[in-house]
């Protein structure tokens, strides 16, 4: 592949659509579609062009970047699409689907069609920045390499499916990490002590990164999807920490659709 002249981009929910409007404002023309036809709205009045569905979007692309929720998400837009892609079309998954999603949807790919998994590292205010950890794996051509460093910092990972299995491996220290310092928390509480000095003596410790996350503005990572990124890890090897912390997770339904900082409240 020696130059991108058409990009699709699927899946504009909470991270999709800062991401597709960064690459929108850097000059990458693009097709867009979501199964919530009006979330595409705002980015046909940027210069989009909005496709009726899935198939549509991806049948001219050189290009198919998808930032879907969970393996379900995945397959079945995969049904939709994969008929559609044409021989020289590069498909980049940006979904947090785990190692063994990817290598299924790889096993899937037509003749002459290539996939790289590419789940990214920050929130919703690092999309919108360009500012993303993009962690690869697979495949990456020159130009595919370009039009990822658009949304951030790459890091080449390996093989096909090495790039989701480091985002699990990151993304649970992360989750895990919020939870301790909520659990800290809770315990300072029932001490006596004020919150203030407890944000600010943890924050001097080695869960000095948590703290700032679990107090961090702007940002959106449900945590019903954090409960699924803990679930992806904790079907693949014995964690029992963090199947603690996914039982405090899924425990929390009135937090589900609420920012992972939000654990910290009591």
């Amino acid at each position: 592949m020696e130059k991108i002249e058409k990009t699709a981009f699927l899946g504009l929910g909470s991270m999709g659509l800062p991401m597709a409007r960064h690459l929108l404002a850097s000059g990458v023309p693009l097709t867009v579609w979501n199964r919530t036809a009006a979330k595409a709205a705002p980015l046909a009045a940027e210069g989009a062009t909005v496709a009726a569905s899935a198939a549509e979007a991806v049948r001219d692309a050189d290009v198919v970047i998808t930032m879907l929720a969970d393996p379900d998400a995945a397959l079945a837009v995969a049904e939709e699409i994969l008929p559609a892609l044409r021989p020289g079309t590069h498909w980049i998954d940006t979904s947090t689907i785990g190692p063994d999603a990817v290598r299924e949807l790889a096993g899937r790919l037509p003749a002459g069609v290539t996939l790289t998994d590419a789940p990214v590292m920050g929130s919703v205010d690092r999309a919108a920045a360009g500012q993303l950890w993009v962690l690869a794996g697979g495949p990456l051509p020159g130009p595919v390499a370009e039009l990822l460093g658009r949304l951030g910092e790459v890091t080449r990972c390996g093989p096909a499916g090495s790039g989701a299995a480091l985002k699990l491996v990151l993304i649970n220290a992360a989750i895990g990490g919020v939870a301790l310092v909520a659990e800290a928390l809770r315990l300072g509480r029932e001490l006596g002590l004020p919150e203030e000095l407890l944000r600010a003596e943890l924050a001097k410790g080695p869960l000095a990164g948590a703290v700032a996350r679990a107090y961090a503005e702007g940002v959106y990572f449900p945590v019903r999807l954090a409960a699924k990124d803990v679930a992806l890890a904790t079907a693949l090897a014995p964690l029992p920490v963090l199947d603690a912390v996914h039982a405090a997770l899924a425990g929390r339904a009135d937090l589900a659709g609420e920012d992972l900082s939000r654990l910290r409240d009591r």
